[in-house]
């Protein structure tokens, strides 16, 4: 029973312990939540297997297994390097872009990524070019991102009116934005089932009022038959809006250091 006389004399739980196993609880999500639905989670599969298979050689002494993977290991961390260099890349600006370090960043990028959003739309409306551009907010839109063209490029004007261009292969479909960056074109989004919706409204406008009601996104739809722009929040539509107007809204909803609050109501 000496075991157990040791497992009761342990040291007491101090609040540093606590913080410590919080703070690994955490890492250890965040890494779960990264590596989801990716070619990551293969990989940890068949490390846990290889580190299962070490202590088993040492527990039975299997001398030829454990030499096998003592050697070979270093090779496996620096193939898996290589081979998985875009989901580290991916995980570590996840990473960067977390509210505890957006909080150090400047302002200036949103009124630089706001403005080039306002500009795009004013060009597509001017030549009646049909647009649908997704803002994400507080709620992750990564379902809806891998199913159109992953870009993760810099949001910038002549990037959007490109993709929405009828001879280009991505205006079939919408733009999600993140923070500064586009993260994917072409994807698609649920149509809203909303009987009560005016018979004027063509497919964008439904997409967007059926994205905005699942999360609190935000979309900016240019029509093509009238050119006119539409701006959609909670599944309310604010139709036929002007620059100014567009650009005073984006202004108090986006924010790419923290999320803005979510409104119900249009002014």
């Amino acid at each position: 029973m000496s075991w157990l006389s040791e497992l009761l004399q342990r040291p007491a739980v101090t609040w540093w312990d606590l913080l410590d196993i919080a703070i690994v609880s955490i890492v250890v999500y965040e890494l779960l939540k990264l590596i989801r639905g990716t070619r990551a989670v293969q990989m940890a599969i068949g490390t846990a297997v290889v580190v299962g298979l070490f202590y088993m050689s040492l527990g039975l002494q299997l001398e030829t297994l454990n030499w096998l993977i003592r050697n070979i290991v270093g090779y496996v961390v620096f193939a898996a390097i290589v081979l998985m260099q875009a989901d580290i890349r991916r995980a570590l600006v996840h990473l960067g872009r977390a509210p505890i370090f957006r909080r150090f960043e400047g302002t200036t990028s949103d009124d630089e990524t706001i403005e080039e959003l306002v500009v795009a739309t004013s060009a597509l409306a001017a030549k009646r070019t049909g647009a649908i551009i997704v803002v994400e907010r507080r709620i992750g839109l990564r379902n809806f991102i891998e199913s159109g063209i992953p870009l993760d490029a810099r949001l910038t004007y002549d990037l959007l009116v490109a993709i929405f261009q009828p001879t280009s292969p991505l205006h079939d479909g919408a733009v999600i934005v993140q923070g500064d960056r586009v993260a994917a074109a072409a994807c698609f989004l649920p149509l809203t089932v909303n009987p009560r919706l005016s018979r004027d409204l063509g497919s964008r406008h439904r997409a967007a009022l059926g994205v905005t009601e699942e999360n609190d996104s935000l979309a900016i739809v240019v029509s093509e038959e009238t050119g006119g722009i539409s701006l959609v929040l909670d599944g309310a539509i604010e139709r036929n809006i002007d620059t100014e107007r567009l650009r005073a809204r984006l202004a108090s909803l986006v924010t790419l250091r923290r999320p803005a609050a979510r409104v119900r109501e249009f002014a």
